[in-house]
């Protein structure tokens, strides 16, 4: 890991990334690619120096409270975090000056700040989105070697679903001829309904590969999936967004049960809840 100095921690749309670079080893992640001009090895941590003091600040200079967002671009609970607990002091922050918060995860380190985040969402609002992409737990440790299975990633849900906290899933990237089967979907989503998540975010049905995480991603095929690059260059030549040949077929699947269940799943419908601000201190003060 190495520090390096940043003026501001928040961007334009409220959201946190406190690390750049992860170490969970995800085979698809869109954050290797060279747009995103991360001048180290990815495994690097690059720890943003001096995040929470400046993060506090810019806490402090909003008019309003809002929803802060974490997750996009790095894990908040990479390996490092017990060691370093910089999301565990931004949480505090979050909770001190009763802002919302929506923090994502594949990790089940975040179980130690579930009181916290109780603590939060009884104030304002939390809500702990974890990314589910494959229901087979052999496969999961393939394609996201070095973070929590998805059983380990539910049974999280499910704790957080008795601790009273809003949970969405995310169901991205689905990897074309790999974990684009009924049987997967079918599985995750009987995840998503016994945790009562509040919301599905889905992009549809594929992945989307561009330069820096291509690279990478077609290695690890060739690794662990001989043949299955050949065939993705077949099928999709240069393109940015790889569909899976399934996904009317999983999208209608994955529409109709949601709507059985009540789970949001409109990506702008789910954006709109992660993004709404709930202020719930009158109601506390009524008690």
């Amino acid at each position: 890991m190495h520090y390096k100095e940043y003026k501001s921690i928040l961007s334009a749309k409220n959201n946190l990334n406190l690390f750049r670079g992860c170490t969970h080893g995800c085979i698809y992640c869109d954050s290797r690619s060279d747009c995103y001009q991360l001048n180290h090895p990815f495994e690097d941590i690059e720890i943003k120096k001096h995040a929470l003091e400046i993060f506090e600040r810019e806490l402090q200079r909003k008019r309003q409270p809002c929803m802060i967002t974490t997750g996009a671009m790095t894990d908040p609970y990479i390996q490092l975090e017990p060691r370093l607990r910089i999301t565990r002091g931004a949480l505090e922050l979050i909770e001190r000056y009763e802002f919302g918060v929506a923090i994502q995860t594949k990790s089940t380190r975040i179980l130690r700040d579930l009181e916290l985040l109780k603590q939060i969402n009884q104030k304002t609002k939390a809500v702990v989105e974890m990314t589910l992409t494959t229901y087979d737990e052999e496969l999961c440790k393939i394609l996201e070697p070095y973070v929590s299975t998805t059983k380990e990633r539910f049974e999280t849900l499910m704790q957080f679903k008795a601790g009273g906290v809003p949970t969405v899933v995310w169901l991205s990237p689905i990897l074309p001829f790999i974990n684009d089967s009924e049987e997967n979907l079918r599985g995750i989503l009987a995840y998503c309904i016994e945790a009562g998540v509040k919301a599905i975010m889905c992009f549809g049905f594929g992945v989307t590969l561009r330069a820096g995480n291509r690279e990478y991603f077609y290695h690890q095929l060739d690794k662990y999936f001989p043949g299955m690059k050949q065939k993705y260059l077949s099928v999709f030549g240069d393109s940015y967004i790889c569909t899976s040949p399934q996904h009317d077929h999983l999208m209608a699947l994955f529409s109709d049960t949601c709507k059985k269940h009540g789970i949001l799943w409109k990506t702008e419908d789910v954006f709109q809840y992660l993004q709404t601000f709930e202020d719930k201190r009158e109601q506390l003060s009524l008690f």
